[in-house]
């Protein structure tokens, strides 16, 4: 990819052949990496000592124009090692957080926030994107490892303008790493606890490399859990590296990825009948059985999930003058995963699209003409681009001028694999030609295949006006997107190629007003757009009909929002809070659903929404060690129109929208000296909805959290060797976390027509049951 010559000459930028470091003083210019925010958001840097952090680690100053909350690593450093990005964040107000385990590895996770889904939020490292190219979510278990975060920000409303993202109208995620120390040194940890989890960490920093001015570090871990419930495992290996270089009066070039190996278990989701006749014991067979009820489809192997993922980004700053600064942030990525299920395949009259399989397939475990089969869904995909910027400052103006290209190309296809009569399915990872399911003339048998590349142009103009000493802010800009989309359908029917393009204009407006020193008033107001799931253009079929299952479309309109937010903040001596008044307007709402076995995803569009709240959080810094921190949202979402369904309408005006619970609310509480340090937290999610008819919700559930350990003095090479104790769900709440699979109704319903629409039951997370990890960690 061309991207790859940018980061080859980073890689240049970062040898000797540069001078070596003159000047460690940072620019802190607004525009400064890692010393300073996107434009428009300005963020404070906090290098307390641990015990000094406001809220616990939870909360920290902030003076943009819009909201945003900040975990820092004081919170992260007693939490369990290896949490989520997701889970981090958990605490945070508008934050809803469906988790499938305790410890975070599996990937069936989902973060909504203000009522609005994983897949409309921008996930960030460091300038470059981490959503999917193919669906917009997010897997935070492939982002980083914990350990080498500094901090992890969300901003409930929405991204910042020179954000590298396409649908965030739900906000952004932006995740920093921590800067390669000065001296050489290192981190290394290691935790046991329940399901026999047990992960080992290790971080090797080198100091500043020679007289370069290059410093580096670079970690390692490997992690193993059983499933929580059921048969089952999962692992995962994970590589994490940063370089960077500082010079002269804010110069700043770094080279950073992460690597991520894992091979995850399967946790059935449950219908609310199946939760409430069965519960926690929904779950995969254990041993392979071809004849019981399920013919042998329900064994746990068949639905291993591998994924391997790597990011490289090389973000720099360059000072120009006192007047010109320059932000490059060249990126690559590549993906593959294989999502697989345990189904049955008939050996006789299938089709392969509109075209009839005319032979018998010769399947091994064949009952009755059926068999035993692992459906694959498999994604290959690849990503590169880069951001830039010119800032240029004139008295009162901090004017930014920018662009952002895109570039993805996404393969997915849907091939079958055999099963053998001992339940063994080769190759888990569906990539190779061996044990697929063949026809006679080497033709893979096939559900679907199409292959899509996305194109993104898009400029950006702003301004950051700053008036009054700095006490009155405007900011305002304009963001002009352009996105097209090109691919081909394989399988054999009346649809080959597709094509997109779309252009969305995206204004914006803040301000923020210093009342006092310590009091400040904020507002913004911004738009935002979101092009639908690459399936959404695809034809799709049925293997034992010629006729299509669904019909794929280029021509569906784009979700569109408008969101405003308005906001009181205050930093004190011994408080810092904020409350923000939000609302929300929507047009051609889209919401991403999951099938039936949550491996495949699709967008339904919802028509108009809107969304209208508060959120408020609060924290102090320690009073005798102790410090508390509480967070709340209220939310009213509603659905503004009726939406079409099976030759009819629903009448789903005026219904409340689906995942979007009234009333969230989380309390943390610390006490750290230092040598002694624990917290307790706690979390209250109220009912959501699952169906745009209001027809079905989830109940409402609370979990509590609690960490305790002790620093010890240095010991030799050791530096403050730490042993803590993390309690997960202490209650073992039996809960469900969050609404999978959303449905327009759960029972039948007669139509505004007069006909009766077939209802269908949504599906659920079911959260992680009580455990225990232990964790013993040192530097050197």
């Amino acid at each position: 990819m061309r991207t790859f010559l940018t980061l080859s000459t980073t890689l240049c930028l970062l040898s000797l052949c540069w001078p070596a470091r003159a000047d460690t003083k940072r620019d802190h210019s607004p525009h400064a990496q890692r010393s300073a925010p996107p434009h428009g958001v300005e963020h404070l840097v906090a290098h307390g000592s641990q015990q000094a952090a406001s809220g616990g680690g939870l909360i920290r100053p902030q003076h943009g124009s819009q909201a945003r909350s900040v975990v820092d690593r004081a919170y992260m450093d007693i939490q369990p090692p290896g949490a989520t990005a997701f889970q981090l964040a958990s605490m945070l107000p508008g934050a809803n957080v469906a988790t499938s385990d305790p410890f975070g590895i599996s990937p069936q996770t989902n973060l909504s926030v203000r009522g609005l889904n994983g897949d409309a939020l921008g996930y960030v490292l460091e300038g470059m994107p981490l959503n999917d190219v193919a669906y917009y979510g997010g897997y935070p278990s492939q982002f980083a490892d914990t350990e080498n975060y500094s901090e992890v920000g969300l901003q409930q409303g929405s991204a910042d303008l020179n954000s590298p993202v396409l649908n965030a109208a739900g906000g952004l995620m932006s995740l920093h790493f921590l800067d390669p120390s000065f001296k050489p040194g290192g981190m290394a940890s290691f935790s046991y606890g329940s399901y026999n989890m047990r992960r080992g960490f290790l971080r090797l920093e080198t100091g500043e490399i020679g007289h370069t001015g290059v410093r580096a570090f670079a970690s390692y871990s490997n992690s193993h859990t059983d499933n929580w419930r059921g048969a089952g495992h999962d692992d995962r290996q994970h590589v994490d590296f940063k370089f960077l270089k500082e010079w002269g009066q804010g110069n700043r070039v770094s080279l950073l990825g992460s690597w991520n190996r894992a091979i995850t278990s399967y946790y059935p989701h449950a219908t609310l009948d199946q939760w409430h006749s069965s519960g926690i014991h929904i779950n995969q067979a254990k041993r392979y059985d071809p004849n019981n009820a399920a013919q042998g489809t329900d064994y746990w192997k068949l639905w291993r999930d591998p994924e391997e993922t790597f990011y490289i980004g090389a973000p720099m700053h360059f000072r120009l003058s006192h007047h010109f600064s320059f932000d490059l942030t060249p990126y690559a990525q590549s993906a593959y995963g294989n999502f697989p299920s345990g189904s049955t395949l008939g050996t006789t009259g299938n089709y392969l699209g509109t075209q009839p399989v005319n032979e018998t397939l010769n399947l091994p475990g064949t009952q009755n003409g059926t068999a035993p089969i692992r459906w694959d869904s498999n994604q290959r995909s690849y990503r590169s681009g880069f951001n830039a910027a010119l800032h240029a400052r004139y008295g009162w103006n901090d004017i930014v001028l920018g662009y952002w290209y895109d570039y993805t190309d996404d393969n997915e296809q849907q091939p079958f694999t055999t099963v053998q009569s001992n339940g063994y399915s080769g190759n888990i990872w569906a990539d190779k030609s061996r044990d697929r399911v063949l026809l006679q003339d080497g033709q893979r048998l096939l559900a679907g295949s199409f292959h899509t590349m996305s194109q993104v142009n898009a400029l950006f103009l702003g301004d950051h006006i700053s008036l009054f000493k700095d006490r009155l802010t405007f900011d305002i800009g304009f963001k002009e997107v352009m996105l097209s989309r090109w691919g081909t359908n394989a399988l054999p029917g009346p649809q080959h190629n597709v094509t997109s393009n779309s252009a969305e204009p995206l204004p914006r407006f803040g301000m923020r007003w210093s009342i006092t020193p310590r009091d400040q008033l904020f507002l913004n107001a911004t738009t935002n757009f979101r092009a639908p799931a690459v399936t959404a253009y695809y034809d799709t079929f049925a293997l034992t009909s010629p006729d299509r299952a669904g019909v794929g479309t280029s021509s569906l309109k784009n979700e569109y929002s408008i969101s405003e937010e308005i906001g009181y903040r205050r930093t004190g001596e011994w408080i810092t809070g904020s409350v923000t008044f939000f609302n929300y307007n929507f047009t051609n709402r889209q919401v991403t659903t999951q099938n039936s076995t949550g491996t495949m995803s699709y967008s339904v569009n919802a028509g108009g929404q809107t969304s209208r709240g508060v959120d408020a959080e609060i924290g102090t810094r320690p009073w005798h060690h102790i410090s508390p921190y509480v967070s709340f949202e209220y939310l009213h979402a509603t659905i503004d129109n009726n939406l079409p369904s099976n030759g009819d309408v629903l009448p789903t005006k005026g219904k409340t929208a689906v995942r979007s619970p009234h009333v969230q609310a989380a309390m943390g509480l610390r006490y750290d000296d230092g040598r002694l340090f624990g917290m307790i937290t706690a979390h209250y999610t109220g009912k959501q909805y699952a169906t745009f008819m209001n027809d079905e919700r989830m109940p409402s559930y609370t979990t509590a959290d609690l960490s305790m350990g002790y620093r010890f003095s240095n010991v030799s090479i050791l530096n403050k060797p730490t042993m803590r104790l993390n309690f997960l769900n202490i209650t073992n709440q039996h809960y469900l976390s969050g609404v999978s699979s959303t449905q327009f109704n759960a029972h039948t319903t007669r139509g505004i027509h007069g006909s009766s629409i077939a209802g269908t039951s949504p599906s659920y997370y079911i959260g992680g049951g009580f455990a225990v990890l232990f964790t013993a960690s040192t530097g050197f």
